[in-house]
């Protein structure tokens, strides 16, 4: 696998997204507006990004422009030290172990519609963060998946055909078909799996186990 990038989504496939942590994202709205208004529902943003979702609301709530970066700050500065203190980042069960399975032989990276900041955040408490961290793209920078997984491709230093993205949404089926990468679609909901397959994920896995057997025979000479 030495001559591949593999490339992880973040939530859904290496860590749980509780809803503590969702709830810290919409927390800095709540002096400007009336945060339990905002929906919770990824898929009802016009982007699926963090950085376009800050941007949606400070427009439809015509909020100053200037406070998109000071939502953002605020945000992340409150997961730091939520972090530091009671919040706790669940990891996907095997997430770590194919981490330190492939790291020796792939590089390994994130694709990931979070801030960058906050994934770094709750993978490291995690413990994953350091078998990502050289090739780490979140949602700075907008777009859409495809965006952010091209980003990493370029930066991956490898052909698209030697690139593998790993991911639960299909959004993410989308950036690794329009990006020409291999796609592996991965959950441990069935609904989910299927919702996958009908978007075009022709490699399904229900585990990490089941996604490292899928991995090695897909690199295999």
């Amino acid at each position: 696998m030495s001559n591949w990038a593999i490339i992880f989504d973040v939530d859904g496939v290496l860590l749980e997204l509780t809803r503590a942590e969702e709830e810290l994202f919409f927390q800095p709205f709540a002096s400007r507006i009336d945060a339990n208004r905002l929906s919770r529902d990824w898929n009802s943003y016009k982007i699926r990004n963090d950085e376009e979702i800050v941007k949606e609301i400070v427009a439809r709530y015509h909020l100053p422009a200037r406070e998109t970066e000071a939502i953002t700050v605020e945000y992340l500065a409150l997961l730091e030290s939520e972090l530091a203190s009671r919040l706790k980042s669940e990891r996907i069960a095997g997430a770590g172990e194919l981490l330190a399975a492939l790291a020796p032989t792939a590089r390994l990276g994130i694709a990931t519609a979070n801030f960058r900041r906050a994934a770094e955040l709750r993978l490291q408490q995690a413990g994953m963060w350091e078998a990502v961290a050289g090739l780490a793209h979140g949602a700075d920078g907008g777009g859409h998946k495809s965006d952010i997984l091209a980003r990493a491709i370029a930066q991956a230093g490898v052909p698209a055909a030697r690139v593998i993205f790993i991911g639960d949404n299909v959004s993410d089926v989308v950036a690794g078909l329009q990006n020409k990468a291999h796609f592996i679609g991965f959950s441990v909901d069935e609904a989910r799996r299927r919702t996958l397959a009908a978007a075009g994920a022709t490699k399904i896995s229900a585990s990490h186990e089941q996604t490292f057997t899928i991995l090695k025979d897909m690199v295999r000479p």
